[in-house]
């Protein structure tokens, strides 16, 4: 390879590799959704990823879409956040 190639290569091939970084999770790690939690939440959540975050006192889940992977609030079916404190 000629030296500009290599020198146009390397920075692409960082790029995109750091599309392959995993989502951070933050809070408290997963846990066990309670059942009471489990009967309001809407369907299509996946709850055996919930985690409650400590920065809001909210359920959060991971989504695995076809193209990235996103953290979403725990969702009742009326579209409220599903949290174990009030929010401020």
């Amino acid at each position: 390879m000629t030296r500009a190639k290599v020198l146009l290569a390397a920075p692409l091939t960082l790029l995109a590799l750091a599309a392959c970084e995993p989502v951070p999770s933050s809070g408290s790690g997963i846990v066990t959704v309670p059942e009471s939690v489990a009967s309001i939440a809407a369907p299509f959540q996946d709850l055996t990823t919930a985690r409650i975050k400590s920065e809001d006192g909210c359920y959060w889940y991971t989504h695995q879409g076809p193209v990235e992977t996103t953290e979403l609030p725990l969702r009742t079916t009326n579209g409220n956040p599903i949290c174990v404190r009030p929010q401020s």
